[in-house]
């Protein structure tokens, strides 16, 4: 099969892809609370009707984050082809993080200046999927016999878990055998670059506890603030240098990646937030503390592992430490909730996905690509734990320093070199060009 003809009908679809870029940026899909799930599903869902793709509306009912007012609506896309083959299946979350400060740029504009679009999710990751819609699309605008099918998804929640987004949908069989065979996720990793996997994460809530009583009085109390201050310090001096020692054999990107990692998130003790404030007179306005010893204070732990390790012993690790503390400080008193956990995951550099990918990277870049594996965690982890679908990768343009920060953007040669990179490995994976 001669695809010249597909790669020049992809680079003349140029300023398309630029254009559905800037639409899906333009729709603030913000996680949270789940902003215009509805909207950007249903866009993209009208948009692959009209090229003849059967569309469904899949809402996660009963999902976390799921409610009437912020409904977690997912779209799924998909083409029969002419004849028996294998589906390949295009997974992009359509969800973004809060804009945050230090913009230049109209963070929902899509502007557009030196070869870049600019925008909240332009990189993480409307930009991959406006890449992979214009890549189908040009496959069935040339005719080319294609066995199979092909599917593109937008889905919710990534950013938050993606319980509600290709959780969800895994549970359902949407990526199982027989529906689908191959899955490219097309997440910010670079157009010359192939993510086989990422590293595994343990997410936990540890509370201290104490006793309540005067704050003038405080020797009658206990505080819960001041045992997790020691929790903390056991952290910094005792945990934190025994996982920088600890380093992983796989490609994680970027290096300093490369050995486990553990990130406080978040610490709340006490009375709830409050804002001080004085007035002109010099007294106090606003909220106003009471005067109370903590008798709770709670810490969120996010922690990354490397394949190296299991989850068990991520886990143990911390009760080991909290177990310490318990023997030898008075009044130590704890408990530990799990918020949610994934193993690493790590797709072989031999399975299709990944052959077919690397062929077309070369063919359009001209150079072999670069094998990776992600720091964070992505939906492949949904897509491999819960739906057994082991041949998926993630491939995308973008840079991955870029997601999440102020004047995001993706570039516009990365666009076109990924979407005619990903029509190629489509054709490759279906059977069309073997």
């Amino acid at each position: 099969m001669n695809t010249d003809a597909l790669l020049k009908r992809i680079e003349a679809k140029r300023d398309e892809v630029v254009a559905l870029t800037q639409d899906l940026v333009r729709i603030p899909t913000i996680n949270p609370p789940g902003d215009a799930y509805e909207a950007c599903a249903r866009m993209l869902g009208e948009r692959l009707e009209k090229r003849g793709f059967a569309v469904e509306y899949i809402r996660a009912k009963g999902a976390p984050g799921d409610s009437d007012a912020y409904p977690r609506t997912n779209v799924v896309a998909r083409y029969q082809g002419q004849s028996a083959g294998e589906c390949v299946h295009f997974n992009s979350h359509i969800d973004v993080v809060e804009v945050g400060p230090g913009w230049t740029t109209a963070p929902f504009g899509g502007e557009v200046k030196d070869g870049k679009v600019y925008g909240r999710g332009t990189c993480d990751m409307k930009g991959g999927l406006a890449a992979s819609v214009i890549a189908c699309e040009a496959i069935l605008e040339e005719g080319l016999h294609l066995p199979g099918a092909l599917e593109i998804s937008g889905t919710v929640d990534e950013e938050s878990g993606g319980f509600s987004g290709v959780g969800y949908l895994a549970e359902l069989g949407y990526f199982s055998k027989p529906r689908v065979h191959h899955v490219i996720i097309p997440e910010p990793l670079g157009v010359d670059r192939i993510c086989l996997g990422h590293r595994g994460v343990y997410w936990a809530e540890v509370e201290t506890r104490g006793r309540i009583a005067h704050g003038s009085m405080p020797f009658l109390g206990d505080s819960a603030i001041s045992h997790m201050s020691a929790f903390a310090h056991l952290l910094e001096t005792t945990l934190l240098p025994r996982l920088a020692q600890r380093r992983t054999a796989e490609p994680v990107e970027p290096p300093g990646a490369r050995v486990s990692t553990l990130n406080i998130n978040s610490i709340h003790g006490g009375q709830v937030e409050q804002r001080f404030a004085m007035d002109a007179a010099g007294r106090p306005t606003g909220d106003l503390p009471a005067p109370v010893v903590a008798h709770s204070c709670r810490m969120v732990l996010d922690r990354r592992f490397i394949a190296e390790e299991s989850l068990e012993s991520v886990k143990q690790e911390i009760v080991d430490m909290l177990d310490e503390l318990t023997r030898t400080r008075p009044g130590f008193d704890y408990g530990v909730r799990e918020i949610m956990s994934f193993v690493p995951t790590a797709t072989p550099r031999d399975a299709p996905v990944v052959l077919a990918t690397a062929t077309a990277i070369a063919r359009v870049l001209g150079r072999e690509p670069q094998y990776i594996a992600s720091p964070g965690t992505y939906d492949q982890k949904h897509i491999v734990r819960t739906g057994k679908l082991h041949d998926c990768i993630a491939y995308g343009p973008g840079i991955l320093d870029l997601a999440h920060q102020p004047d995001e953007y993706v570039g516009i040669q990365e666009l076109v070199d990924s979407a005619q990179i990903m029509a190629l490995a489509a054709l490759t994976l279906t059977g069309a060009r073997r």
